[in-house]
């Protein structure tokens, strides 16, 4: 059975956690609401409804957001053209491939948003499959996701890896019984990370790639 190497894409391979976080916040305040980016950017990772729940409370006016998330769309594609990778990122990918690691993404993000990014890892030669939030009913932290991601690669969850830089992939990971690496690249504490399950935890790729011999991933695909 191949191994899978399943990966986050923002904050993990592309440095956008950020970006997103601005884009919800201008949305928030176009529809009324002050809310502090810190929370906002503890909430990236989510899939847009349950990230305005998470948010704004169960309580709040429902008709607001699929404006919400639109205003979040327009603003956030703005910055298509000039996505930023991580350094290793591309790397990272291409050399698990080469190792003979299925390498799939599992995200958030589809479309035009995810053509941006892969455009941005610029490692199409290694990707094997994605797994989009077109294709699941429930976004992480549920670990629909990663079942899928590893579906998609003829996997079982012990021949998967999961990279990640949220709590919410990490408990998507723990959820689906996958082993999870954790990268501090997307601005969450190493002590989050690890309360919510990471295995392992790295600075970002580049280090995870140096060191990828000692790593879940070991030297090659089980």
């Amino acid at each position: 059975m191949p191994g899978a190497a399943i990966f986050d894409v923002d904050g993990t391979l592309t440095d956008t956690n950020h970006l997103h976080v601005v884009a919800w916040w201008e949305a928030f305040r176009q529809a009324g609401h002050a809310v502090p980016m810190a929370d906002i950017h503890r909430a990236i990772g989510l899939g847009s409804a349950d990230l305005i729940e998470r948010l704004l409370g169960a309580r709040r006016d429902e008709e607001q957001d699929s404006a919400i998330s639109s205003a979040h769309t327009v603003l956030y594609g703005t910055y298509f053209d000039r996505l930023p990778a991580f350094e290793g990122a591309g790397d990272l990918l291409r050399t698990l491939a080469g190792r003979g690691w299925r390498v799939v993404l599992a995200t958030s993000a589809s479309g035009p948003e995810l053509e941006a990014l892969r455009r941005a890892v610029d490692a199409d030669d290694a990707i094997w499959r994605t797994a989009s939030s077109d294709d699941v009913a429930e976004g992480k932290p549920s670990p629909e996701p990663v079942r899928l991601a590893c579906e998609l690669a003829g996997a079982g969850p012990e021949q998967a890896v999961f990279v990640g830089d949220s709590m919410w992939d990490m408990e998507a990971a723990a959820r689906a019984g996958v082993r999870s690496v954790a990268l501090l690249s997307g601005g969450i504490p190493r002590a989050d990370l690890e309360r919510a399950g990471a295995g392992v935890v790295y600075q970002d790729a580049a280090e995870l790639l140096a060191r990828l011999p000692d790593s879940p991933f070991g030297a090659a695909a089980p």
